[in-house]
């Protein structure tokens, strides 16, 4: 189903299929303390685990691996993966290099560019994400986007010794064509 890697352009970001040369970025992302607490990443990655598992990203068919750039640097990433082609179904993934981007629309953008992409190229009916609850800047973008909260995982993730339910989130064809104005 992605066996196509795209560049998405948008106003702010340009969407790019992922590579070696990204690994910096993503360790820099996953090692960020408050990127970490947000997203419930336990684990870092190094360097060279980065590169190789960056460099096999463009031969996995069933997945969309995008850097998000700004101004040509990595400021994130936005995934697509999880497909369930029985049921025209897969799960989104997006992650923020860190605090020194946040609030500057690349995240909206990035996810407003894959969402056109998935529902305009492929059959998908369905797009899911999953958030933790303490995450209201997320969940508002989310909602944004189109996304309906669909349900709670309760004490999914245990953080500093408290526990954090997960809302889990999807936005179905018809209502992002009916948002956005588009038959796709």
């Amino acid at each position: 189903m992605f066996a196509d890697k795209p560049t998405l352009a948008g106003e702010r970001v340009t969407l790019v299929p992922v590579g070696p040369e990204h690994a910096e970025g993503l360790v820099e992302l996953v090692s960020d303390p408050e990127v970490r607490r947000l997203s419930g990443s336990h684990a870092g990655v190094d360097a060279g685990l980065a590169r190789q598992w960056y460099a096999t990203r463009a031969g996995q068919p069933n997945r969309l691996d995008l850097a998000i750039t700004a101004g040509g640097a990595y400021v994130g990433e936005v995934v697509l993966n999880e497909v369930d082609t029985a049921n025209l179904s897969c799960n989104l993934r997006i992650a923020l290099i860190g605090p020194r981007v946040f609030g500057k629309g690349y995240g909206s953008e990035a996810i407003e560019l894959v969402l056109a992409h998935a529902f305009r190229t492929t059959p998908l009916h369905r797009i899911r994400l999953s958030v933790y609850a303490f995450n209201d800047r997320a969940r508002h973008v989310y909602e944004k986007a189109g996304f309906v909260a669909e349900g709670v995982e309760r004490d999914a993730l245990l953080w500093d010794g408290a526990w954090h339910d997960c809302v889990l989130m999807a936005v179905l064809r018809p209502d992002w064509q009916a948002r956005s104005g588009r038959l796709a």
